[in-house]
């Protein structure tokens, strides 16, 4: 069966990125424990009667603009995020980022101050050995913030189900600028080559450092080697002047 993508053609793009060996671990949630911590104008999602809180370790690569090569270095770095998925006042789907762990701090800085995400330097590495990714992460401020995992990846998945599709296929962001305003940027990208996962160990508390409840169970554990990334500007939401 052939995957078809649903990702926007993001026509003029501000940045191009490529991700790289994902891991993507997920938990259920009550949905008011993680409406709670959303800004007003953004509505958590509720596939079958649950909110799903992720976690997704995985190396950012070819970092650059248009018409500006990447910095080696510079542009390559391992990378954390704990998110959710919402919908925003305009109704349309997507990402909503608690923290974003990055390896380098220039990046950091400059999604904090230029993008309003909630970026935070710290101590990364990502190791790929066969079908075992074993990733590492210290926050330089709190060492006790981390995230551990040894996770082994199995099959591909042909045909993913509703439920990984609303996990995965998810190209819109959302954040909250400086002066309150509701904003979102899309992710061009083609369909993830997604494939079963088995987490080896886990040893992780960045999502309660979101003021999320620990979560409980097994995650459900998928990954890809990953896709290249256009990246659009920010746009004002049309219904969403939020106040935080």
């Amino acid at each position: 069966m052939e995957i078809v993508s649903d990702s926007p053609v993001v026509e003029r793009p501000v940045m191009f990125q490529t991700w790289r060996d994902l891991t993507f671990l997920h938990w259920r949630y009550p949905a008011p424990a993680v409406q709670a911590l959303l800004p007003p104008g953004l509505t958590v999602e509720e596939p079958s009667g649950a909110a799903w809180v992720g976690l997704v370790p995985f190396e950012m690569a070819g970092i650059r603009a248009p018409f500006v090569p990447a910095v080696p270095w510079l542009s390559r770095f391992p990378e954390t995020n704990v998110r959710t998925y919402v919908r925003g006042p305009d109704g349309r789907a997507g990402i909503w980022f608690f923290s974003l762990d990055a390896a380098r701090l220039a990046p950091v800085v400059v999604g904090r101050r230029a993008y309003a995400l909630p970026y935070v330097w710290s101590r990364m590495s990502v190791e790929i050995d066969g079908p075992t990714h074993v990733y590492r992460c210290r926050r330089h401020r709190d060492r006790d913030r981390r995230c551990d995992a040894t996770v082994h990846v199995g099959q591909p998945i042909s045909a993913p189900s509703d439920l990984e599709h609303f996990l995965t296929a998810r190209h819109r962001l959302y954040s909250v600028w400086r002066d309150g305003t509701l904003v979102a940027a899309d992710a061009e990208h083609g369909p993830w080559p997604l494939r079963r996962a088995e987490v080896g160990a886990l040893d992780q508390n960045l999502v309660e450092a979101a003021g999320l409840p620990t979560p409980t169970g097994e995650p459900l554990a998928h990954a890809s080697a990953g896709v290249l990334v256009r990246v659009s500007g920010w746009s004002r939401v049309s219904k969403g002047t939020v106040r935080c």
